[in-house]
This record gives structure tokens, C-alpha cells and sequence, in this order.
């Protein structure tokens, strides 16, 4: 969520585009959660990413609260200056590195649905939860109340704030879409796709995975046998099982 850093506009080289990706979306995959199309020089990209990459580095190491954007301009090796002129305070840098690894995400379930076009539809929601977990473990520090508080901060145009809940609406059509492939193929009872979508996404809840892994000592792979054995052992149609 880029929301008041300056965008670098280059008509020759940009990077992929969301008509880009609409265009090679997979079938059975939901248009993209909405997100803002980036148009970058592949410097400024670069560029941007480093600066991602020192925070959620320094943020993983000391946690959001403890890091300083003088910390973050000192280890990237650019200037203060520079660093507020794209991100205006830490919050902002928060959402980007957040939209970031939103986008990881999607480039990741659409590199499954393609190498698993003809998979059952269990075997790719299955798919789905385990990266939805990698997605998880990759926000880290991110997770924390302190950096939920940091982030509520920003000054973001009523596009941005919007991006959460569309996220959300993304990743809920795509679990309902899959729960309703495998009940027409016999792989799930029936079931109502739609809300069993939410209760995944509710155990899914970052902060509810930041208690199970903080507070309950579960380890991610726990988390997801508990998932598998709940979402798909526990509702496979009789043959299956």
C-alpha cells in the first residue's frame, strides 16, 4: 500500500501491470484483490525494495517499535531525507511492506493454479493453506499490536484504506471457489462455501495466528495440520475419506 511516496513514471520500462496479470490469470483464480498498479523505473523499483528489504530485516531482528527510520536509512544506505520523502513516517513503510508480501501472495497462488490446472480442487485448496501459512510467518514483527497501532497512523487515500478489506474479499473467493469445486466433484459433503470461507479466514485472523504461535507455543506446521484436518479430512464427502 504505497500511499505517499512519489511514483516514478517511465512509459519504456515498467513493471507487470494488473492488466497484465488479469490477462494471465489461471482459470479458477479470482481477479486480483484491487491493489494499486505500480508504474516504476526497474532503479526506483529496486530501489524500493531494498529499502522493504532493510526493514522488514531490522524489524524480524529488534521488532517495529525498536527500529527508527534513521535506523532504516543508516542500514539501506540512503538519505533520511530521501527515505521520508517516499515513505512520510514508519507506518507508511508498515503498508508497503504489508502490500508487498500481499503481492508475493498472489504471485504464488497463481503459480499454483498453473502448475496444478487438473489437481483436484482439495489438493489446491490445500495448496492455498499452507502458503496462506508461509504468508503468515513472513508478516512476523509485522503482526504486533504495536505495528497494527503505527499502521492505523497513515495518512493513505480512501483507495488504500479500502485495500484490506478487499484482500480479504479476494482470498474469501478464493476459498469459497475451491470449497464449491469440490463439493460439484464429489471430493466435500455439501456444505455452504460461503461461510465455511469465512471460518477459514477467521482462523487464519493474523492476530489469532500471533496468539496460537506466541501465546499457545504452536509451531506453523501445527497450525496447518489443525487446518488440513478441520477443512479437508474433516469435511471429505465418504468415498474419500
Amino acid at each position: 500500500m504505497y500511499c505517499s511516496g512519489q511514483v516514478s513514471v517511465c512509459q519504456e520500462e515498467r513493471v507487470v501491470t494488473e492488466e497484465t496479470r488479469e490477462a494471465t490469470r489461471p482459470a479458477g483464480l479470482p481477479a486480483s484483490s484491487g491493489g494499486p498498479v505500480r508504474h516504476e523505473r526497474r532503479d526506483a523499483m529496486e530501489h524500493r525494495r531494498r529499502i522493504l528489504q532493510v526493514a522488514q530485516s531490522l524489524f524480524a531482528k529488534h521488532g517495529v517499535h525498536a527500529v527508527s527510520m534513521h535506523q532504516i536509512a543508516k542500514t539501506a544506505g540512503i538519505g533520511q531525507g530521501t527515505l521520508y520523502r517516499r515513505y512520510a513516517h514508519k507506518g507508511d513503510l508498515c503498508m508497503d511492506l504489508l502490500h508487498e508480501q500481499h503481492e508475493q501472495l498472489l504471485t504464488d497462488v497463481t503459480a499454483l493454479f498453473t502448475a496444478k490446472a487438473t489437481a483436484p480442487a482439495l489438493e489446491r485448496l490445500d495448496g492455498v493453506l499452507s502458503l496462506s501459512i508461509t504468508f503468515l510467518e513472513g508478516q512476523g514483527a509485522l503482526l504486533g499490536p504495536v505495528a497494527l497501532t503505527e499502521m492505523r497512523e497513515t495518512v493513505c487515500d480512501e483507495a488504500a484504506n479500502d485495500q484490506p478489506k478487499l484482500f480479504y474479499f479476494w482470498l474469501h473467493d478464493l476459498f469459497a471457489e475451491l470449497l464449491t469445486e469440490a463439493v460439484e466433484r464429489g471430493e466435500l459433503a455439501p456444505l455452504d462455501s460461503s461461510f465455511t470461507a469465512d471460518a477459514i479466514l477467521a482462523t487464519l485472523n493474523p492476530m489469532f495466528y500471533r496468539f496460537q504461535r506466541q501465546e499457545r507455543g504452536f509451531s506453523s506446521e501445527r497450525i496447518l495440520q489443525g487446518l488440513r484436518h478441520i477443512y479437508i479430512n474433516g469435511m471429505q464427502a465418504p468415498r474419500y475419506t
